[in-house]
């Protein structure tokens, strides 16, 4: 597929903020789907809702892309995503939110940052998240299998992720490339949103 860059990256352009909010929005539309599709209502509507704001648009309608996500080209324009920072921060289906220094106070190089087991609400969201943005960028060529390849293809860069929150997300991708939409959702709505596993898991 042939990349889409925008003429100038890091200038805002009509263009590019009207596409960049239908992305966003189809995006939205679709987590919100499947959030409700397993009950969990109130996380479906207000999912990436910090993506509207001027901290997080304007930097995606200036390195919209189309085929991928604008953060990548910001970074390669300025070095880091400041449109990616503001979102992690305030988004708690993103395991890079749940990072926290050491409890035990050690501070050196290798453990002042650990993970913490993210709720299992969040995980489901995080699933929902990858399921929508594999469709949003794959469009067509879109399989069930896409969002475990592209989390597999990045696992051994994600070592600050909770070995059990891994586990999950991995258990849930895993079920979807093979079972498909149908049964995985109707699995985490019955085992896991109606138990209330997760909010315990």
């Amino acid at each position: 597929m042939t990349e889409k860059r925008p003429a100038a990256a890091g200038k805002i352009t009509w263009k590019g903020a009207v596409r960049h909010f239908r992305t966003i929005t189809r995006h939205k539309w679709l987590v919100m789907k499947g959030c409700f599709a397993v009950g969990l209502y109130r996380q479906g509507l207000f999912h990436d809702l910090s993506k509207y704001s001027p901290e997080e648009f304007f930097i995606g309608a200036a390195y919209y892309q189309g085929n991928r996500s604008p953060n990548n080209a910001e970074r390669e324009a300025v070095g880091y995503s400041s449109a990616w920072l503001h979102h992690k921060g305030r988004n708690k289906h993103h395991y890079e939110y749940w990072f926290d220094y050491d409890a035990k106070g050690k501070h050196d190089v290798d453990s002042a940052l650990v993970a913490i087991k993210m709720p299992g609400r969040f995980v489901v969201e995080m699933f929902m998240d990858r399921i929508a943005a594999s469709k949003v960028y794959r469009g067509s060529e879109y399989s069930d299998s896409d969002a475990l390849r592209y989390f597999k293809s990045g696992a051994k860069n994600d070592i600050l992720i909770h070995p059990e929150t891994a586990a999950l997300l991995s258990e849930l991708l895993e079920m979807l490339a093979e079972k498909g939409e149908k049964q995985t959702f109707a699995y985490i709505r019955n085992n896991l949103v109606r138990r209330r596993t997760v909010r315990k898991r």
